[in-house]
């Protein structure tokens, strides 16, 4: 007796977890600047009441976002948003140590700032229309007096109007305190690849080595709310006397 071939198994509904579902609403919040860099949030029993949600919902979404550095807890004070001024975000978006551990102030020199049109390679990784009009940026990152970094950025310009070698000359706080503080930008993760490369003739003339000298590509794409790519680095290391660390666990 034949039988009919089965059918094919439907697709399951997805299902989000109350509490990821009320970090989607947080997040929501956050990405329409309902409270900003630095701002405290409502406190969990008002977000509570607010989505119809017991507390400890609100704790766990809460404690997820604290985990990712989209918000910080304080002790007695209550929770804010995270921002690139605290000095201990600065790490986490540069993976540098010193061999010997011990690493100077940094120094952050502009070089050259100019816009132009997207080519493909950056308009795919910014998800920009070939031809839209970016930024590109290189400076050197100084660790006492030695050039440590090359990085040349890749900018939508239209998230950047007035950036220019003004700005960041009259500029003395971090990149990424720049871009939220003025922009209202703030990268909340990205995505790098690393790989061995060779000093080419400028990144060979920033650092300060010979052509030829081995250096470590770090290429990364990062992030706003949304998801949103806002910013393609390509940072060029010398490993002279530095490494790339990253802890894991």
């Amino acid at each position: 007796m034949n039988r009919p071939p089965p059918r094919p198994a439907s697709p399951s509904p997805t299902f989000s977890p109350l509490y990821r579902q009320i970090k989607d609403l947080i997040l929501a919040s956050l990405e329409a600047a309902e409270w900003g860099p630095g701002d405290a949030i409502p406190s969990e029993s008002e977000l509570a009441q607010r989505f119809g949600v017991s507390q400890g919902t609100v704790r766990k979404a809460i404690d997820e976002m604290a985990a990712d550095n989209l918000l910080v807890r304080r002790q007695g004070k209550g929770t804010f948003v995270a921002t690139h001024n605290d000095p201990r975000s600065f790490f986490r978006f540069l993976r540098l140590a010193a061999n010997d551990g011990d690493l100077p102030p940094s120094r952050s020199v502009p070089l050259e700032c100019w816009r132009a049109r997207a080519g493909a390679d950056v308009a795919r990784t910014l998800g920009l229309e070939p031809g839209a009009s970016i930024i590109i940026l290189r400076r050197v990152l100084y660790f006492g007096d030695k050039p440590v970094v090359f990085d040349e950025l890749y900018l939508p310009a239209e998230l950047f109007p007035d950036f220019s070698m003004d700005v960041l000359n009259a500029n003395d706080e971090s990149l990424y305190s720049l871009f939220e503080g003025r922009y209202g930008v703030r990268m909340i993760r990205a995505d790098e690849r690393l790989r061995a490369v060779s000093a080419d003739r400028v990144s060979a003339a920033a650092l300060s080595v010979a052509e030829g000298s081995p250096l470590l590509l770090v290429e990364r794409v990062a992030f706003t709310y949304g998801d949103k790519p806002v910013e393609w680095r390509r940072g060029f290391y010398s490993t002279e006397n530095h490494h790339y660390h990253n802890e894991l666990g």
